[in-house]
């Protein structure tokens, strides 16, 4: 069986986990390991309890794999650091999730993107088939009822980054072929030949003619139009281009906090108005300015500047790449007072505003776990979802608004968009 530790070089990666510093992460290595064991577990209402369990969890985006595909081990063992793997999962009700098929932006400038998502994507089909009893692949809704019905978690691979650069339509159809149902537009926070992201000097004001092309192809094969990190014009052209629905799987609100990241109230209203689901992050620093005031003064930086990417990776092998990139990776989010972090009321409380906004039919959870948030006070990993269904209990959510935030809505979108593969 193919093995990560073949092309990392697993001493060197080590040495390299020993002096690198993660992204984002503020605290001691040892500190991030123990952080989510020495936190106590959270109070739950008997009703929240019962109504999470019964729910149908569906996370639009989760950094299941980043840490095996680099480190190795399985996503079935419980971890001591990081928020997710598949029995914290389970502890959390999940049942199904969007599987994130990463390529970071130190992939791009060697033109190593392609290659990176096909190894992705190879550790994850080997990843599933290794912990067979507990996930399956979904192609379609049909696919996620059955596994559910199992007893298993229903997985989806979406790919966050770029699988080409130029958007090669060949490309994309393996993709397709090889159980891909859902891509991001543009290239994390780089830009695609073919479409801006949210945080580079744009190029296209938007998209390409071949934009546009990409767009009918992913509606002709099935697949999710994912535009978290395509910036406001290439997601009002998205929407405008395409036949079916997009999603944003992980965002946050403009209007809460201004960062380009962020997704503008029009873009938002026009996802909504075209069927689409907006996919909430976990994470503090999408929402509260406060807490992003806070990080940027601690951090010196903005956690979606790339532009010092190139010039790290320049010469690079994509083995050496892999050396720089793996010691970030499970990623958490910085150790801030609890003064600063915000509660899971007043994460629920940004939620609200997008259902003023929208509606209740266009919400929808994508966490973001390992993937860098910052949690709300008080949770420890994906295992205290629970404190957002009784956060929501206590703003008067009904039943049937928690349901669909928490996987009708995901589902729908989901099943409109594959039903070709039914």
């Amino acid at each position: 069986m193919y093995t990560r530790r073949r092309f990392l070089g697993h001493a060197s990666l080590v040495s390299a986990m020993l002096t690198a510093r993660p992204l984002l992460l503020t605290v001691s290595a040892e500190e991030a390991v123990n952080l989510p064991s020495r936190m106590p577990a959270p109070v739950i209402s008997a009703r929240a309890r019962a109504i999470h369990k019964r729910a149908f969890i569906f996370d639009g985006h989760v950094h299941a794999l980043d840490r095996e595909f680099y480190k190795g081990g399985s996503m079935g063992t419980r971890k001591v650091d990081g928020y997710w793997d598949l029995p914290r999962a389970r502890e959390g009700g999940v049942g199904a999730f969007f599987l994130s098929v990463y390529i970071p932006e130190e992939y791009y400038p060697g033109r190593f993107e392609t290659k990176q998502a096909l190894r992705r994507i190879d550790d994850a089909l080997e990843e599933l088939e290794k912990n067979r009893d507990q996930v399956e692949l979904a192609l379609n809704a049909t696919d996620i009822k059955r596994i559910r019905a199992k007893g298993k978690l229903a997985v989806i691979l979406d790919i966050e980054g770029s699988y080409d650069l130029d958007g090669d339509l060949g490309v994309m159809h393996e993709m397709c072929r090889l159980g891909v149902r859902s891509a991001q537009l543009s290239a994390h926070n780089w830009n695609q030949h073919y479409a801006d992201t949210c945080c580079s000097k744009p190029q296209w004001n938007g998209l390409t003619s071949h934009g546009r092309e990409v767009i009918h192809e992913m509606n002709l094969l099935g697949m999710v139009i994912n535009v978290s990190h395509a910036s406001p014009e290439a997601t009002l052209q998205a929407i405008d281009a395409s036949s079916h629905p997009v999603i944003a799987t992980h965002n946050g609100m403009r209007n809460m906090v201004n960062i380009p990241r962020n997704m503008p109230d029009d873009v938002l209203k026009k996802l909504a108005a075209k069927g689409g689901v907006f996919g909430f992050q976990i994470g503090n620093e999408f929402h509260s300015a406060t807490e992003y005031a806070y990080q940027t003064e601690h951090e010196k930086r903005t956690f979606f500047d790339t532009s010092t990417v190139a010039k790290k990776v320049e010469g690079k092998s994509i083995y050496e790449v892999d050396k720089i990139v793996g010691p970030q990776f499970p990623r958490v989010g910085p150790d801030v007072p609890d003064s600063v972090r915000m509660t899971e009321d007043e994460w629920v409380g940004v939620v609200d505003k997008a259902i003023e906004m929208v509606g209740e039919d266009h919400v929808a959870l994508g966490t973001d776990f390992d993937g860098g948030p910052n949690l709300p006070r008080g949770m420890r990993d994906t295992r205290d979802l629970p404190m957002i269904t009784d956060a929501m209990l206590r703003r008067g959510y009904s039943e049937e608004r928690i349901d669909k935030f928490w996987g009708g809505n995901l589902l729908r979108l989901f099943s409109q968009v594959t039903q070709k593969h039914t």
